[in-house]
């Protein structure tokens, strides 16, 4: 049975007790082939209940981080919530700062976005961790800050920018992480992307339970529906989907510094 590592989850989220609960989700995942995941957290409430669900499996950790996307609810306390956050990363289940980064999709103050994402790659830096990074129509400004902390290493995660890009990334040790866009079918520029990533510093998720692969559009998103992923990375990767199972797995450890 292929050996599938999930670097990107939120099993915390209500989505999955439309499915019988998280819980059913991840043993029916690990029944399938799944080793392990990340469950990464957005806010510190969340990050407590990722570090929560990481405490009940072997082979399962967390990240803990301040989304974008959460950033304007913490605005009036931000040093407080980042030193909460820094003490959650002491947490010996917790193995990057995640889920970070910038979102220009949605009508988020963008100096506030600037700040979080910056203060939080000195914090990855300071803490020698790896960071787990959300970019979201923000491409270059997000490489931008990235260059500006060379001491930090880390994943592009759901990547969704160029092939170009995706080099420039490779380039300086970082990782790339794919999920289930790979299989849609208007997707050719992630599927680009992925060509353009070599075999040592590639990386398979979900971010269950959204962005489903086919045949599961529509549904709710769950670790074990990466083989679908799977399936498709690897033939564009020129390796089989062993070695492409094996390779993602790897990379997972090195980048992480975790072992199963």
């Amino acid at each position: 049975m292929l050996k599938l590592f999930d670097t990107h989850a939120h099993y915390n989220d209500s989505r999955f007790d439309e499915i019988g609960g998280a819980q059913k989700a991840i043993e029916e995942s690990f029944a399938s082939g799944v080793v392990g995941f990340i469950n990464c957290g957005t806010n510190p409430e969340s990050c407590l209940e990722s570090i929560a669900i990481a405490e009940k499996y072997k082979n399962v950790y967390a990240a803990a981080g301040l989304h974008p996307e959460d950033a304007p609810d913490y605005a009036a306390n931000i040093d407080e919530t980042l030193d909460r956050i820094c003490a959650l990363l002491e947490h010996e289940k917790v193995v990057a700062v995640g889920e970070i980064g910038l979102d220009y999709h949605w009508d988020i103050a963008k100096p506030l976005q600037h700040e979080v994402f910056d203060r939080q790659l000195s914090i990855a830096g300071e803490k020698k961790m790896p960071v787990i990074v959300h970019d979201r129509d923000a491409h270059g400004k997000t490489l931008e800050m990235i260059k500006m902390h060379p001491d930090v290493m880390g994943v592009m995660h759901g990547y969704s920018g160029s092939a170009e890009t995706a080099k420039e990334y490779v380039k300086m040790g970082w990782y790339i992480a794919f999920g289930g866009p790979l299989t849609y079918k208007n997707a050719e520029k992630v599927r680009d992307a992925c060509r353009a990533v070599p075999l040592d510093r590639i990386l398979l998720e979900t971010d269950c339970p959204y962005l489903p692969p086919v045949p599961h559009r529509g549904e709710v998103n769950r670790s074990d529906y990466m083989f679908h992923s799977l399936s498709v990375m690897a033939p564009l990767l020129g390796v089989s989907e062993e070695e492409c199972a094996e390779a993602t797995l790897e990379n997972t450890k090195r980048l992480f510094n975790i072992s199963f």
